[in-house]
C-alpha cells in the first residue's frame, strides 16, 4: 500500500475519558436533544436554525461567534430553536485545500490529526459549557462519530457522501436528527433511499465492531441546490419544490417527514446574501401551506461575524476561510425578521 503510517490514534473512549462533560452538560444536551425531537416529531411547531461559519477555523472567533448568537437566541426561543453549525470536517470536491479543524486545529499548520480530535471535542465542549449549546457537524467521516457523539445536537451527511453505504449505515445507528442532503447532480430519489436506509435496522461493521443499528426516525433531507448538465445552480427551496417532497414522501411510507432547506449552496448559487431572501421565502412557503409547515422543521444558514469570505493566511478576525458567510449584523437583523414573520 501506498500509505505512511503516522501513529495509532485513540480510540473515542480514551478521548472521551479525558476530557469527560459533566452530569450538568449531560442534562442540558438530553434536554436540548428531547425539544429538538419534539420538533421533528410535530409536537413543537417552533423553526430549527442550524447556523454559524461554513467551517469552525479559529476557536476564538467561534465562540465569539456562538456567544452573539446565545443573546439573540434567548429573545427568539418561543419560535425558533437555534443550532450552531461547528462544522469540524469539511469535504473536498477535488480533494485540495482546507479540510477543517479535525485536520488543522491551525489552518496555517501542516495537519495534525491527534491536536484535530483535541481541538474540536474541546471546542464542542466548550459551546456546551460556557453557552449552553449543543451543535451541529457534518458527519465526513463515518468511524469519527463518536468522537463527538456525547455532545452533538445535530448531524448533517453532506451531498458528496449521501451515496455512501457506511454513511448511511452510521446514520441508522444515531439517537440525533441526521440530515441527508440531495446529491450534488439532484436527483432526490438518491437523497430518499438514503433516508430510508438510515431509518432502517442494519448489521455492519463499524470501528472493527460487528455492530446492529436499530434505525433512525429522525433521519431526515436537506434541500441544497444542485448542478446541472451544463455546471448552472439550480434551486429546489421554492413552493413548488416543497409540494413535491411532500408527495415524495408521502408516496415513500417514510416516518416523520421532515425536511431543512440550506439557504447557501448551490440553493443561492453561494451568493451569500441571497440567504437573506430564500429564508424568508421559505418562512412564506410555510405560512401558506399548513402541509409544508408540518414538513419544513427548519433553515440552514452559512453565517459569522464578517460579511464574505478570505483566503487562508489573510487572518481576518471572524472571516470565513472557505465558503462566503453573511456577517453578524445582517445575521441578527434576520433571525429578529424570521422570527416576526413564523405563524
Amino acid at each position: 500500500m501506498n500509505l505512511e503510517f503516522e501513529r495509532k490514534l485513540p480510540i473515542p473512549k480514551q478521548v472521551k475519558n479525558r476530557y469527560a462533560i459533566n452530569d450538568k452538560l449531560a442534562l442540558i444536551k438530553k434536554q436540548r436533544d428531547e425539544e429538538i425531537k419534539d420538533i421533528f416529531e410535530g409536537k413543537s411547531d417552533k423553526l430549527i436554525l442550524v447556523i454559524g461559519p461554513c467551517s469552525a477555523d479559529n476557536s476564538e472567533s467561534v465562540l465569539d461567534y456562538i456567544g452573539r448568537l446565545r443573546k439573540v437566541s434567548d429573545e427568539v426561543k418561543d419560535k425558533i430553536f437555534i443550532i450552531p453549525r461547528i462544522y469540524t470536517n469539511k469535504p473536498r470536491t477535488t480533494g485540495e485545500g482546507y479540510k477543517g479543524m479535525l485536520h488543522q486545529p491551525n489552518p496555517d499548520e501542516r495537519p495534525d490529526m491527534l491536536k484535530g480530535i483535541v481541538a474540536i471535542r474541546e471546542l464542542h465542549m466548550t459551546a456546551l459549557k460556557d453557552y449552553g449549546f449543543t451543535c451541529a457537524d457534518e458527519m465526513l467521516y463515518p468511524e469519527n462519530h463518536r468522537y463527538l457523539s456525547d455532545l452533538l445536537a445535530y448531524v448533517a451527511v453532506g451531498a458528496r457522501s449521501v451515496e455512501n453505504q457506511q454513511h448511511r449505515l452510521t446514520a441508522s445507528g444515531l439517537n440525533v436528527p441526521v440530515g441527508m442532503k440531495n446529491p450534488t447532480g439532484g436527483d432526490n430519489s438518491v437523497m430518499m433511499n438514503a433516508i430510508k436506509a438510515a431509518q432502517s435496522s442494519h448489521t455492519f461493521i463499524y470501528r472493527g465492531w460487528e455492530v446492529h443499528s436499530k434505525g433512525n426516525p429522525l433521519a431526515h433531507a436537506i434541500l441544497r441546490g444542485y448542478i446541472d448538465g451544463s455546471g448552472r445552480c439550480v434551486s429546489n427551496y421554492h413552493y413548488e419544490d416543497l409540494v413535491r417532497l411532500y408527495e415524495d414522501y408521502e408516496k415513500s411510507g417514510l416516518s416523520n417527514p421532515a425536511a431543512i432547506v440550506d439557504a447557501n449552496h448551490a440553493n443561492s448559487g453561494k451568493k451569500y446574501l441571497e440567504q437573506i431572501r430564500i429564508a424568508k421565502d421559505v418562512i412564506y412557503s410555510r405560512n401558506h401551506n399548513n402541509d409544508i409547515k408540518k414538513l419544513v422543521k427548519g433553515i440552514m444558514i452559512e453565517s459569522y461575524i464578517e460579511d464574505g469570505a478570505q483566503k487562508i493566511g489573510e487572518h481576518i478576525y471572524g472571516k470565513s476561510i472557505t465558503d462566503p458567510c453573511l456577517g453578524w449584523e445582517k445575521t441578527e437583523k434576520l433571525i429578529l425578521k424570521l422570527a416576526d414573520e413564523i405563524e
